[in-house]
């Protein structure tokens, strides 16, 4: 029978030893290299600017709260809800921003483009929309039973009709440009032609009755005479 006593326990010390000392060293090393990671994490400039939106809808519950049991101005149950739906569009915008950016960031990441500090604030800012997007919906539900479900469709109409208005202004804003533009345009045509006339030694004519938007005029050679002549007609 094999006797545990005849084993030379000092000769299996040694591989015991290592196998200790080395699973030592790589719990320690992977401990500082999380910690290490986790710093550079802490100290990478965050992808989006501070959320506003949350800011005062924070503000409002911590207002409500504190005068729950005092005598003082209740904050409306509506102005909190209105927050908590300016807060969902906000983050929508920020899904939008997140969609857009992740296939140009692969393409420059697989291009070695953009360094790796990029990416990891970019796998962040995902995160932290995952975060937002559970809160939103807790806290819609904790104010209107159910309200979770349909918040964000309520607050991507929103978000659709504020582009769309924005186009707008945007459109109308170029429309006023470029008439401004015609109108000069129109009018340095007018001195022009007053003064090829002039020069011509031609009767003085009206070159504003002769650039017109609904008529065009002919002008005879020989007596300098305008005459009036629809458009679409030979």
């Amino acid at each position: 029978m094999f006797d545990f006593l005849d084993v030379d326990w000092w000769s299996l010390a040694l591989p015991f030893a290592y196998i200790s000392v080395l699973a030592g060293m790589l719990y320690t090393f992977s401990n500082i290299y999380r910690k290490r990671k986790a710093s550079q994490l802490a100290n990478l400039e965050p992808w989006f600017p501070p959320h506003l939106q949350r800011q005062v809808y924070s503000s409002l519950l911590e207002i409500a709260h504190s005068d729950a049991g005092e005598k003082k101005t209740k904050v409306p149950d509506s102005v909190i809800r209105a927050a908590l739906l300016r807060r969902a569009v906000e983050d929508i915008g920020r899904i939008i921003q997140v969609r857009q950016a992740k296939q140009a960031l692969n393409v420059l990441l697989q291009r070695g483009s953009v360094g790796e500090d990029l990416n990891q604030r970019f796998q962040r800012a995902e995160k932290e929309i995952e975060e937002e997007l559970r809160e939103v919906v807790m806290e819609a539900n904790a104010l209107v039973p159910g309200w979770g479900n349909t918040i964000f469709q309520s607050a991507n109409e929103m978000a659709a009709n504020a582009m769309v208005r924005e186009r707008l202004d945007e459109i109308q804003a170029q429309t006023e440009t470029e008439k401004e533009w015609w109108e000069k345009r129109r009018e340095t045509i007018r001195q022009d032609f007053e003064k090829e006339l002039n020069d011509e030694g031609q009767p003085k004519v009206d070159a504003k009755a002769v650039i017109s938007d609904d008529d065009g005029v002919l002008v005879d050679s020989a007596t300098a005479t305008p005459s009036k002549k629809k458009k679409g007609k030979k």
